[in-house]
């Protein structure tokens, strides 16, 4: 009988060590017993310097106390399941996972509490990829369709205050017919401005360091007294085939924004890092590169957060609100994608692109 309790052991050993969902194994006293090599890779922790610990201490949750939850599921015998819980982890990564605790009722096993985890940052963050990329390709289209029905007139409106500035006698005269020919000319220039280039990217070797480097000497010159400049480059990482201006001027306009907001006295920073197995949207690539973008300003209101990469939605006062969703079109235009994260203190730009070879 033992020997058959042994065996059965072994085999449910084995099959917990196989599985791709982390798996750990609590006692009466919420000590841990058992973790699968999932749960040592989900947590950044070895099974033998964890053992031992208390789910409080190995599983924290900043929103809630995780051995509270337990104890209710030890005293009720009742399963329950959170969703998107936030963990910290011992090296100070926040994730997210699914919880499930389930009690377990072979108690000569030694284990009172299964807890099953299931990281799902991954599918979040896809699932608000895709929603971004649908929405920016969204937008574009509007703005094309837009531009054509606004284009068609004022040139109209541009060509006939041309025909009548010749045909006025008077200089005075004359000065209403070219507002009328400016203000054309102005809202003309803004619709090129939101529709972004026209052309297709003129794709060679692009040294991404080189890019930020010029980045950060425009900068530099246009912002004099500050904020100081901070670089964290990962000098590995090889060229891309890209646009330089357009990945210059992409950069360029995240950056611009993140020195106004930090100000003469705060701090942006620069930091590059490759990515393997990686995705895009809804593609899976081999290489990609990260270039991060963080500014120590006051943040972007939560109201804004999701629309900041609409057309004329600008925090600042009198911004014009075409400098993100230019930067996001022409970072599209690569295969790539800006995302944003901003608490107060930390405003995060993260600009995705593919480093492998673009067979389109």
């Amino acid at each position: 009988m033992k020997q058959k309790t042994l065996e059965n052991n072994q085999l449910a050993s084995s099959i917990l060590g196989n599985l791709n969902t982390a798996v750990l194994l609590f006692d009466a006293e919420l000590r841990l017993c058992y973790i699968n090599s999932a749960g040592e890779l989900l947590l950044a922790v070895s099974a033998n310097a964890v053992l031992g610990k208390t789910a409080g201490d190995l599983v924290p949750c900043p929103a809630e106390p995780v051995e509270a939850r337990l104890r209710e599921s030890q005293k009720t015998r009742q399963p329950f399941t959170e969703r998107e819980v936030e963990l910290r982890r011992p090296d100070g990564e926040l994730i997210r996972v699914n919880c499930t605790v389930l009690p377990v009722h072979q108690f000569e096993s030694g284990a009172d509490l299964l807890m099953e985890l299931h990281q799902v940052d991954r599918q979040i963050r896809i699932t608000r990829e895709e929603h971004l990329i649908s929405q920016h390709q969204a937008t574009q289209a509007l703005l094309r369709g837009l531009a054509h029905e606004i284009k068609n007139p004022l040139g109209g409106l541009r060509g006939a205050a041309q025909l009548l500035e010749r045909e006025l006698p008077s200089q005075d005269l004359r000065e209403y017919t070219r507002i009328i020919i400016d203000e054309a000319d102005r809202l003309q220039g803004l619709l090129n401005r939101m529709l972004g280039p026209n052309q297709l990217p003129q794709l060679r070797e692009v040294n991404i360091h080189h890019v930020l480097e010029h980045v950060r000497s425009l900068l530099s010159a246009e912002y004099p007294g500050g904020p100081a400049i901070g670089r964290d480059y990962d000098p590995s990482i090889p060229d891309l085939r890209a646009d330089s201006d357009r990945l210059i001027q992409a950069l360029l306009n995240i950056a611009r924004n993140g020195a106004e907001a930090a100000g003469d006295n705060g701090e942006l920073s620069f930091r590059t890092r490759v990515l393997r197995q990686f995705t895009l949207g809804n593609e899976l690539h081999r290489l990609v590169l990260r270039v991060e973008i963080e500014d120590t300003g006051p943040g972007i209101p939560e109201k804004l957060l999701d629309r900041i990469f609409f057309p004329m939605v600008s925090g600042r006062t009198g911004g014009s609100g075409l400098g993100l969703p230019i930067a996001q079109e022409l970072i599209n235009q690569h295969g790539g994608l800006i995302e944003c994260e901003s608490r107060p203190g930390s405003t995060r730009f993260f600009v995705y692109l593919p480093l492998e070879p673009n067979e389109d």
